[in-house]
């Protein structure tokens, strides 16, 4: 399963710090469940108006692991690729805080760059692999 090339919207704010040409990005599920009332006492707009203050932020539809709500996958830079890095993907993240270390961590550069934060191995998910087409 991966992250969608082509998000539902796309916003450029933040600034972010790994390369100049593209920093880290968040992408941030935004559909049947995550973002939605379904996930109680969780301010989902403030949540995604934080990420935008610090980094480019895509809002994806839904991206099939609804029991992980509310869904946020971290997106190395071109320097964090380039070290070997692959997308990091945090589930349950329905805490200010958990927001917070995560803007952190992308500020300082995020995946293949910056180590993860210990509190975000918490959050993080292998998503399930997309199964064949049988047809």
């Amino acid at each position: 399963m991966g992250v969608p090339e082509r998000p539902a919207e796309e916003a450029s704010g933040g600034a972010g710090t790994g390369s100049a040409a593209a920093p880290c990005r968040v992408v941030v599920c935004r559909d049947c469940c995550c973002g939605s009332p379904k996930v109680t006492g969780v301010d989902h707009q403030a949540q995604t108006a934080r990420l935008r203050a610090e980094v480019p932020v895509r809002i994806s539809d839904c991206l099939d692991v609804c029991d992980q709500a509310n869904v946020i996958v971290v997106q190395p830079s071109t320097a964090g690729r380039a070290a070997g890095a692959r997308p990091v993907w945090l589930g349950l993240v329905n805490d200010p805080d958990a927001t917070e270390d995560i803007v952190t961590w992308v500020r300082a550069g995020g995946p293949g760059v910056a180590p993860q934060p210990d509190i975000l191995d918490l959050y993080a998910f292998t998503p399930p692999r997309r199964r064949a087409d049988p047809r």
